[in-house]
């Protein structure tokens, strides 16, 4: 952990240290450091030196995390990851400005979905020629991945009929998503690229393979403090169903009321975590 030279650390009079180079504080000393800074933030008054001190020595201290997601983007392109990297900031900032410790999640699982989400937000806005809708966008990537995958195994492009059969959509469906395509601003996988000693090669060959459990990741990241702002009760029914596996019945034995009070208690909790999933996408 770093912190300013001299004969003695100098202590603030708010209890915060007086760190030289913020952006330099190891991740697993940041984690640390921020419960600290989030504490004090809680209390000092806005627009106070204190209390922008607090601030953006949290901002700096956590720009690792806007590193890590944006490698996520890696593939976009070497000219972009300085543009991702800004987005990703303003996503740490609304993280930080946003984060309660009562919340009691770690601030690195509330931040990430911010990050994330402001980056996803960027191309959406940015790299769309024409407005599509956000159904079609969706099934864009579903069929890039769909291509990829049969042309790899077919050795050949796939047909309307192979990709309907992959993607579980009716051929129409698939025809929509390949005209929707057309209003996306992105290369060619066979694109030629310099690859020094080598030659040239496609842009494909360096694209790995997207793993799933990734997305799976941010989705838990993105439900955690949804879940945490749920009240007990809510959390409650919420571990019954879905990770006891009980029943609506034996969930209204357990509580004492009717199989119909916890359907509509499970259909409100479902459709708040199903918005705030939403909204952080």
């Amino acid at each position: 952990m770093t912190v300013m030279s001299g004969t003695a650390s100098r202590i603030r009079s708010t209890g915060l240290p007086d760190l030289a180079d913020p952006s330099t504080v190891a991740p697993k000393d940041a984690r640390q450091l921020s419960l600290l800074f989030f504490e004090q933030l809680g209390v000092l008054e806005e627009g106070t030196h204190e209390h922008s001190y607090a601030r953006n020595t949290l901002i700096e201290m956590n720009m690792s995390l806007v590193r890590f997601a944006a490698g996520r983007f890696r593939s976009r392109g070497p000219e972009q990851m300085e543009d991702i990297v800004q987005v990703g900031m303003i996503g740490l900032i609304k993280a930080i400005d946003r984060f309660e410790l009562s919340r009691e999640v770690e601030f690195t699982s509330f931040a990430v979905p911010y990050i994330v989400g402001e980056i996803k937000r960027f191309f959406r806005d940015t790299t769309w020629a024409v407005h599509v809708p956000r159904r079609l966008q969706e099934a864009r990537v579903q069929l890039a991945k769909a291509t990829d995958e049969l042309r790899s195994r077919l050795d050949r492009d796939p047909t309307v009929r192979e990709l309907s059969e992959l993607m579980s959509l009716s051929e129409d469906e698939v025809r929509e998503a390949r005209l929707a395509s057309n209003g996306y601003n992105s290369s060619s996988l066979d694109a030629a690229l310099n690859a020094g000693q080598d030659g040239e090669a496609g842009l494909q060959d360096f694209i790995g393979v997207q793993d799933g459990a990734l997305e799976l990741v941010e989705d838990f990241h993105t439900l955690a403090p949804l879940l945490a702002g749920l009240d007990e009760r809510q959390r409650q029914i919420i571990h019954m169903r879905f990770v006891e596996e009980l029943t609506q019945a034996q969930i209204g034995e357990r509580l004492g009321v009717s199989q119909m009070h916890v359907s509509r208690l499970l259909s409100r909790c479902l459709a708040r975590l199903r918005e705030g999933m939403l909204t952080q996408q």
